[in-house]
């Protein structure tokens, strides 16, 4: 019995896994996809061995957090652990088949915390530290992505823009004893350099990705002692590689994704920021919301980008010499007839009545997580809990 519910859990972790690394591939490399820098199969590659570097070297201390440290006394139970598995890869189910940007760190969260409850083994003090990092790093992503778009944000811009050349971006001349790599045609230093930013910022967004989410998927079989360390993030990066590799072509395809459907400036200095943060609380050992954290960085780089402009505007308000028209337009000036831009014209980088929903649905399915695994080990009692 035993050996058949380990098998189940393995399968659950698997799932869960595998549907993390179809909803983050997306996120990483969509700048890059859209751009024509990579391929999906060479997205979905790099997201496998990144996902797998920052599970094995930060990921760790997320394990242990979640997998023995939230939870005190006696480890999780074969049966425990899979039916906290199965909240959280239900959730996240359910939350790509609505297209709501859910996070899997605060899910899985809330089903150990559940757990936790319904037993009396929750460690309430790190509980409480891990919540108030979920309140303190999506305003830090806010403030920092705030100033970044008011006062870098142009100069950003100006340096990482890529206007795609056709052809490949690197050729190999042969006019000498060896083959020797050089700029394609039409490719200009600038296209290179800007295109490997964009592949290198994907690569560390992977990362980040592996160190926070390689423990909501194998965290309580490695807290039972199911799997050793190891053995759990291997299986999760080849979960992750897998959904990487399959289901996510198609978000790739389409960008479905709010980070992804930036201006390609807007969700490289998002992607940094998001990803900077999610990385030092992994390393922590804190569970963080990449999707949280980069909502709240896109509010901010939007606010930001609107202070700036209301200061263009009171500055066009006032009396000046007629403009040369062979100067270059504001940042972000695009054509105004297109349904995501403001009235001015300019991209406009969040919404906020979308925002709130996205937020409030954000929160939601952590909650139902939480609630759900509490009534269900409530109802259990010690047969499986214990």
């Amino acid at each position: 019995m035993t050996e058949a519910l380990l098998l189940v859990g393995i399968a659950v972790a698997f799932f869960v896994g595998f549907n993390i690394g179809g909803s983050n591939t997306g996120v990483a490399f969509g700048p890059a996809v859209g751009s024509r820098t990579v391929s999906k199969l060479g997205a979905g590659a790099l997201m496998g061995v990144f996902a797998l570097l920052g599970g094995w070297t930060v990921g760790r201390r997320v394990v242990t957090t979640l997998g023995s440290d939230l939870v005190v006394g006696d480890p999780f139970t074969v049966a425990a652990s899979v039916v906290v598995l199965l909240f959280v890869g239900l959730a996240l189910f359910v939350s790509n088949l609505f297209g709501v940007p859910a996070s899997t760190s605060m899910t899985a969260v809330g089903a150990v915390a559940g757990y936790g409850l319904a037993t009396d083994r929750l460690a309430t003090g790190l509980a409480l530290e891990i919540v108030s990092w979920w309140l303190v790093a999506p305003l830090a992503g806010f403030w920092i992505s705030a100033v970044v778009g008011r006062y870098a944000y142009a100069d950003i811009d100006a340096r990482v823009a890529i206007d795609r050349s056709e052809g490949p971006l690197l050729a190999l001349r042969r006019d000498g004893v060896l083959p020797v790599p050089t700029l394609g045609e039409g490719t200009t230093r600038r296209e290179l350099s800007g295109s490997f930013l964009v592949v290198a910022i994907g690569c560390y967004m992977a990362f980040s990705a592996g160190a926070s989410n390689v423990a909501n998927a194998v965290a309580p079989l490695v807290g039972n002692g199911s799997l050793s360390m190891d053995a759990g993030i291997l299986l999760a990066a080849v979960a992750i590689a897998v959904g990487a590799l399959t289901i996510a072509r198609r978000t790739l395809e389409t960008m479905g994704n709010d980070l992804t459907e930036l201006p390609l400036t807007a969700a490289l200095v998002v992607a940094t920021v998001s990803a900077t943060l999610v990385t030092v609380l992994s390393w922590l050992g804190i569970p963080a919301s990449f999707v949280v954290i980069a909502t709240m960085s896109i509010v901010g780089l939007g606010w930001g980008r609107e202070t700036v402009r209301e200061r263009e505007a009171s500055v066009l308000a006032s009396p000046s010499p007629t403009p040369d028209p062979t100067a270059p337009g504001p940042p972000d000036r695009l054509d105004a007839a297109d349904p995501g831009l403001d009235a001015d014209g300019r991209a406009a980088l969040y919404r906020p009545a979308t925002t709130a929903r996205v937020v409030f649905l954000q929160n939601l399915v952590p909650a139902v997580a939480t609630v759900g695994a509490y009534l269900v080990f409530s109802a259990v009692g010690p047969a499986v809990a214990l």
